[in-house]
């Protein structure tokens, strides 16, 4: 299904208002020479799940920005992906901040939405080496959305997508693609911001 809609959510009737699914994003070139670069960097731990900042650091328990936590301009491989999400039209100017997640099969990330004090209208995030079903939920109408994230492929939240609707990645070791089980195997997300001080 090009759509990147996994078999659980086929009969639904469109993505949200706002999400852009675009496959194949990076090629499978750019994406290995992506992991390179990340796994040449240090990880930290302080999560259930390791991650790298870069730009800013984002401090995930009190969920606030702050000037202070800057930590130097994007790192080359990191920039130009950032430029090329911003001549897309994705965003308005280039994206200071980015988060890269590490999960292990058996990891995920409970039901959000990005701190919208401390984020820009945008949110954009590329996938690396396996496939995950992300689950994105409307409360207010009592809607679910399963999207399969194939590797390479970048999806884009802005509107909606980005303000009313949670995106979750539920933990477990496989999936559920085109009505086949996948395990899951390791994942990389690159996830880029434009950081908001109050």
């Amino acid at each position: 299904m090009s759509t990147g809609l996994s078999q659980l959510s086929f009969f639904q009737p469109d993505l949200p208002s706002g999400l852009e699914y675009l496959p194949d994003f990076v090629s499978g070139e750019e994406a290995g020479y992506l992991v390179g670069k990340i796994d040449a960097q240090p990880w930290r731990s302080d999560l259930k799940r390791r991650v790298q900042h870069y730009g800013y650091r984002y401090d995930y328990k009190v969920r606030h920005a702050r000037e202070e936590d800057y930590l130097g301009p994007l790192p080359p491989f990191l920039q130009v992906l950032a430029e090329r999400l911003t001549h897309a039209g994705h965003f308005g100017s280039a994206p200071d901040q980015v988060i890269v997640n590490e999960y292990m099969p058996g990891q995920g990330i409970s039901a959000h939405v990005d701190c919208r004090p401390c984020f820009g209208d945008v949110i954009a995030s590329l996938s690396l080496l396996s496939s995950c079903v992300m689950r994105l939920e409307n409360r207010k109408i009592s809607q679910q959305i399963d999207l399969t994230l194939e590797p390479g492929s970048l999806f884009v939240l802005s509107g909606e997508a980005r303000h009313v609707w949670t995106h979750a990645i539920p933990a477990r070791k496989s999936d559920i693609i085109n009505g086949q089980k996948k395990p899951r195997s390791r994942r990389l997300s690159l996830t880029f911001r434009e950081m908001r001080f109050t």
